[in-house]
């Protein structure tokens, strides 16, 4: 059987009991969604833990019955068959509950920005970065979420030297945040007459969006200014002659937007600033209070060399947890959960591990 906290499962259930009391107690509209908000976000896990003390009574009295001499045999054999059954569902109700006690991210119900750049191999990168684009975009429609290309920078025959898009809509960073890093493909390039296979590289960052609440930017400390656009947009992009450029001064960080619209270009550049901005504090935090950041899943550096897609052998590994599957075309459809899911249960076990949850 798996260790659980049992004291912090009892505080758990008891502030779920508190909260239940005081909005039926019709609290102000402002106190009442604070409450409703805490109480979603532990009602699954009080659901869980009711069910694991019913549970456990019902194994406690089958055992009790069992060790019994004066059980008949047909009781006996009754509870001989019921006992393996409520045995696999405590161990199951553990492990759901080991997992909704670990420490939340607080960006994970977030939307994110996804950027994508081509990296070392020319116009084969900037092929593979609208390969990845398109990717993803899949997944998100998969996932039932808004995705919409904010900026483009086309590749001289196809695909992307950069395009950053945004993503909206439930659990988006939660998902999203293992696919930050550099992204390798071995395929044939169709302007290739030989049939060598290259190898070439894309850079995939994916930030939590942040509100004005998260990271506050000093008027003081940017620098705007308007530019005329150069080149063409792409199918995704609308260009304009008043391209915006906004410059965070403290840092260096400088973002390019050329949509329709400069009062458009504005919102968006702030909107990625902030969400650049917000990463960095996010990245700097964890290092602070964890020396073990690199032993989660990947380090969340951008150079670091995650998964390679391999064309002729329609394979594609994430190199973090070792996974290879044989089914790259599915995955380049947006077929990515078992990519992801994976990535998720290996964070989680790591953390488990961290916080001595792990039986």
């Amino acid at each position: 059987m798996i260790s659980l906290p049992r004291d912090r499962m009892d505080q758990v259930v008891k502030r779920f009991d508190m909260l239940e009391a005081q909005m039926a107690a019709g609290p102000d509209p402002e106190a009442y969604v604070k409450m409703a908000s805490e109480y979603s976000d532990i009602q699954d896990m009080v659901a869980r833990i009711r069910e694991l003390r019913s549970a456990e009574q019902e194994l406690a009295d089958l055992e009790t019955m069992l060790a019994d001499k004066g059980t008949d045999a047909e009781m006996r054999a009754l509870a001989e068959g019921e006992l393996p059954g409520v045995e696999e569902k405590i161990e199951t109700l553990q492990k759901d509950i080991q997992i909704l006690l670990l420490p939340k991210d607080a960006a994970d119900e977030k939307n994110a920005i996804l950027e994508i750049r081509a990296g070392t191999g020319g116009d084969e990168a900037a092929l593979f970065a609208g390969d990845l684009f398109r990717m993803y975009e899949r997944y998100a429609a998969e996932q039932g979420w808004r995705f919409e290309a904010a900026s483009a920078s086309e590749g001289e025959v196809g695909g992307y030297k950069e395009i950053i898009a945004t993503v909206s809509g439930k659990g988006v960073f939660a998902k999203l945040k293992f696919e930050s890093g550099v992204h390798r493909v071995q395929r044939v390039p169709a302007t290739e007459g030989s049939g060598r296979i290259h190898t070439s590289a894309a850079t995939v960052a994916v930030l939590p969006e942040a509100e004005e609440v998260d990271i506050e930017i000093r008027s003081e400390d940017i620098r705007i200014d308007t530019m005329r656009a150069s080149g063409s947009g792409g199918q995704h992009v609308n260009t304009t002659d008043s391209a915006v450029r906004i410059t965070h001064l403290p840092t260096g960080i400088m973002v390019v937007q050329a949509e329709k619209s400069q009062h458009q270009n504005r919102a968006r550049a702030m909107q990625i600033l902030r969400a650049r901005l917000f990463d960095m504090e996010r990245s700097k935090a964890d290092e602070e209070r964890s020396e073990s950041r690199k032993s989660q899943v990947g380090s969340g550096d951008r150079s670091e060399r995650i998964r390679t897609y391999n064309f002729p052998q329609g394979r594609v590994t994430d190199h973090r947890i070792n996974l290879t599957l044989y089914k790259l075309d599915r995955v380049m459809m947006g077929e990515l959960d078992e990519i992801i899911s994976a990535l998720i249960s290996d964070h989680q076990s790591k953390l488990l591990a961290d916080i001595g949850l792990d039986g």
